[in-house]
């Protein structure tokens, strides 16, 4: 079990989220799930690539925010695709690289060549790269790369 670990609040839908992101990526699982005194399902254990989570029913006092989101490193312009799409779906999409998914939870989808794109050896290329990527909702790794290199 991990040290740490993050506990998501929902309104009633808390498995429903945990069976929908451990659906969307890989090496993810479900875990036990608690029942409360009405016998629902009060909270979810469930892990997205090794990471756990708690998915909890509290009700509708608290929502989701951007003031914190779950950051997806994507090796490829296929990753990004696949996340992108898959966590859009029935959400919506925001600035460089953000969106919130149907629970209203703010994901980011980044390359994992953001970095060497946004902090470079080459300061215009990577000025470039920034001014490209505040043009973008979804990212797109060859455009970044193109605007660095001065393309």
């Amino acid at each position: 079990m991990q040290k740490i670990s993050t506990c998501l609040w929902f309104d009633g839908q808390a498995a429903e989220a945990a069976e929908f992101y451990t659906s969307t990526f890989d090496d993810s699982s479900l875990g036990e799930s608690m029942k409360g005194p009405d016998g629902n399902v009060l909270t979810v254990d469930f892990t997205l690539e090794g990471t756990q989570f708690l998915a909890l029913n509290g009700g509708p006092a608290f929502t989701f925010n951007e003031a914190v989101s779950l950051v997806v490193n994507c090796n490829n312009q296929e990753e990004v695709d696949r996340y992108w799409n898959a966590l859009l779906e029935g959400g919506e999409e925001s600035q460089c690289g953000w969106l919130k998914d149907k629970y209203g939870l703010s994901w980011q989808i980044v390359p994992t060549a953001m970095p060497r794109l946004l902090n470079g050896p080459d300061p215009a290329g990577s000025q470039r790269a920034m001014e490209a990527m505040l043009k973008m909702r979804k990212l797109d790794i060859n455009v970044l790369q193109k605007a660095y290199d001065g393309d």
